[in-house]
């Protein structure tokens, strides 16, 4: 399972129907996550840029891909990202890898 973060901003449709009839928003992605293999762990809102973002496991980048497109084909959502996330013990060898991965990289310009 990889970790991914889906940050997303809600119409302001959606936002209007969501005061005026507000619903568990948790349980409704963890019902649309669950079919696709993905589990949710946390779901947050908050001020600026994006409205909200959510954090899930998922089995691979299909099935995280495959949620954040259902959810965005709904409507509701004026934008959506969705990124893997590096675990802080994986780093090292993702480093490692990138140190042997560009050495035959030319930069533009060169």
């Amino acid at each position: 399972m990889s970790k991914y973060v889906i940050f997303f901003s809600y119409t302001p449709q959606a936002w209007a129907s969501m005061i005026e009839k507000p619903s568990d928003r948790l349980a409704a992605v963890r019902a649309a996550a669950e079919p696709l293999g993905v589990t949710v762990d946390s779901l947050y809102f908050m001020f600026g840029e994006w409205d909200g973002f959510l954090v899930a496991d998922a089995p691979d980048s299909d099935a995280a891909a495959a949620i954040a497109i259902a959810v965005n084909s709904t409507g509701a959502f004026r934008a959506m990202q969705t990124h893997p996330l590096i675990e802080p013990e994986h780093l090292a060898e993702v480093l490692a890898t990138s140190s042997t991965g560009v050495a035959g990289y030319q930069p533009p310009g060169t």
